[in-house]
């Protein structure tokens, strides 16, 4: 029998999983969701990076499958399953506190579901955000302010004012999904900056809150930008957020394992997570992720 468990992706720099070129103000633009819009990272991205994370280990072979295929005798399917990376936390700039971890009760419904069918218990109940101009926040946020003469607590994220709410949904969110990040350093930075929108706020920042990054190539000669070398390229933000599901059934080959989701976890470094390269554009910087499962 299968068994599932969620895993975290925690980007420590921009991400840049692309979908070709396309006709826009953006040339190279990041994977989407197709109905939601939601920037997203396939899951045969995440099995390539784990696969040569585990290149030099023999148990690359039950987990992925064989790297290739010398006799029919060699067939068999890797004992792996994986998921897409779905959006759970989106950092946005805010006018007080630096930056934003925003999410919204559609991202946080799908997290809930994935992780009970996974087997995580006791999660949190998904809040209501009952106006599209409202934020719930926790009891000690970092990024409310009350601006000006205004009357009511304000997070300022971009160019949109939302009225702030303490809610206790927010603080349990928040101190769970700290906990994911298995930094303590980073817990208490990621829980007071946590915020909850509502769902179309959310599709609104999943689309304008994006970094759009340009780059050229110059001319040795003429020392200015080469002819059709100036392009747009869109990535994921550091500190970003995302979630997946991970299947395990029992090894297909003559390994013999039949726990793989443990001997997968005990191949893991540092409790469980490990620092991978994934997407494009690695020699400037982007996709470097910390994968938790």
């Amino acid at each position: 029998m299968m068994k599932t468990s969620i895993y975290h992706l925690h980007a420590l720099s921009p991400i840049h999983v692309g979908v070709g070129q396309a006709i826009g103000i953006v040339d190279l633009p990041i994977a989407r969701e197709r109905a939601a819009g939601l920037p997203m990272i396939p899951g045969s991205a995440i099995k390539g990076v784990l696969r040569d994370y585990f290149a030099h280990d023999a148990l690359q072979k039950t987990l992925f499958g064989p790297d290739r295929i010398e006799k029919s005798e060699d067939i068999h399917a890797g004992a792996m399953v994986f998921g897409d990376a779905l959006l759970l936390a989106l950092p946005v700039r805010s006018l007080v506190g630096m930056v934003s971890f925003v999410t919204s009760p559609f991202l946080l419904s799908r997290y809930r579901q994935a992780a009970r069918r996974a087997g995580v218990a006791d999660l949190p109940e998904i809040p209501v955000v009952s106006q599209e101009n409202d934020v719930l926040v926790t009891s000690e946020s970092a990024n409310a302010t009350r601006a000006g003469a205004q009357s009511h607590e304000l997070v300022i994220l971009e160019d949109l004012d939302l009225y702030a709410r303490s809610a206790p949904e927010a603080t349990a969110w928040a101190k769970m999904l700290a906990d994911t990040l298995k930094d303590e350093d980073w817990k208490p930075h990621f829980s007071a900056r946590f915020s909850i929108v509502s769902d179309a706020v959310l599709g609104y920042l999943a689309d304008t809150a994006t970094e759009i990054r340009s780059r050229i190539r110059i001319d040795d000669e003429r020392h200015t930008v080469a002819k059709g070398a100036l392009w747009y390229e869109e990535n994921l933000p550091a500190e970003s957020l995302l979630f997946g599901v991970l299947g395990f059934d029992a090894a297909f080959d003559d390994s013999g394992i039949v726990d793989t989701r443990a001997a997968f976890r005990e191949r893991l470094q540092e409790n469980g997570q490990a620092l991978l390269q994934i997407g494009g554009k690695a020699t400037v910087g982007r996709g470097l992720v910390r994968f938790l499962a």
